[in-house]
């Protein structure tokens, strides 16, 4: 997960650069593309993944994964045109999909008692290699690249456990997936939070021109998590969701509206434990096939993390950053009304 923070953050930091802009000739809309292309590189892979890491294990989707991040790395290193910012992008984005729902998936089935805390501490390693890389954006590709290369090798000879259905591989499971009770409800929850992390992840720096207000945000991610964990040990998973989502509506126009470190801080804190919080809640209902409901999940959740920053460029380029930036805000009224449905379904609110 720390590799899937860089992963995803990479990019945004990378953009907060002018002279990124200027190495690969791009606008705000061409911008919004290649975000687009880096999360349908992990939509792609969560897709495929799931399925596999249910009859065949982790080992081999971690290891994997980890490679294609280096070789993403390493092409994004070289690429000095749109065209090869797209592929460095969608490969990048291949092996951080794979990194992710291996990672999820292995944590949910290790700590059954323990879920919704332990996902929530997962989450932390996320944010902080998005910190780092974001803190150290003058080295960020060596940096990133290197870390990555470990992984694959430390992946290579760790031992994981066997495979918890070993039926043999479907690619089509994590679709019929979707029929079982209320899993297109978390599905829809999970697009809004991805929807709404990408979003800001990946526009933030280029809003404010800062990456330390970028910086703050994937802090206050890092930070809000371990919170969450915490949290779980008093109150109910979905009142958690709840009280987030009103914290990320309020956040989201702190930090459209004055730019504000704080907006920011609190924008991170809010998001932080939505989105481990609502898997935890779904690895309690569907257990017997946790890695191909958390491909379906993350791959309906991706579809969130593709579409916001694109439609944020291409709002952007006719009408001004402020108005795209107000995507993220409509996420969090969404989320508010969702975790609510979730929560009418086991009689409370």
């Amino acid at each position: 997960m720390f590799v899937f923070g860089i992963t995803l953050a990479a990019l945004g930091a990378l953009f907060g650069l002018p002279e990124t802009r200027g190495r690969l000739h791009v606008d705000l809309a061409q911008q919004g593309d290649i975000f687009l292309t880096l999360y349908a590189g992990v939509f792609f892979s969560t897709i495929i993944v799931g399925p596999i890491i249910d009859s065949f294990g982790n080992k081999t989707v971690l290891t994997t994964s980890a490679a294609l991040v280096v070789a993403g790395l390493l092409c994004f290193l070289v690429a000095g045109s749109f065209v090869s910012a797209l592929s460095s992008a969608f490969l990048l984005g291949f092996g951080g999909g794979g990194l992710n729902t291996a990672a999820n998936a292995l944590v949910a089935d290790l700590y059954p008692q323990q879920r919704g805390a332990m996902l929530n501490l997962l989450g932390v390693f996320y944010g902080c290699g998005a910190v780092l890389i974001v803190v150290a954006s003058k080295y960020l590709l060596p940096v990133g690249i290197a870390l990555a290369a470990i992984c694959t090798i430390a992946y290579l000879l760790l031992p994981f456990p066997r495979a918890t259905e070993p039926v043999g591989f479907s690619l089509f499971a994590s679709i019929r997936a979707a029929r079982y009770p209320m899993v297109m409800v978390f599905a829809a929850l999970l697009f809004c939070e991805s929807g709404n992390e990408s979003a800001i992840g990946s526009w933030t720096s280029t809003y404010t021109g800062s990456n330390a207000i970028l910086a703050v945000y994937w802090a206050g991610l890092m930070v809000g998590r371990v919170l969450g964990a915490r949290l779980l040990t008093y109150i109910r998973k979905e009142r958690l969701i709840f009280a987030s989502g009103v914290g990320s509506a309020i956040g989201t126009v702190m930090l459209v509206a004055s730019k504000s470190l704080a907006g920011a801080a609190i924008v991170g804190l809010s998001f932080a434990a939505i989105y481990p919080t609502t898997l935890a809640i779904a690895a309690d209902r569907y257990q017997r096939l946790a890695g191909t409901i958390f491909g379906l999940l993350f791959a309906v959740g991706l579809l969130g993390a593709m579409s916001f920053p694109w439609i944020i460029g291409q709002t952007s380029e006719q009408f001004g950053l402020r108005a795209g930036m107000m995507l993220p805000l409509i996420g969090a009224v969404v989320i508010i009304v969702l975790v609510f449905v979730i929560s009418r379904q086991k009689g409370e609110r």
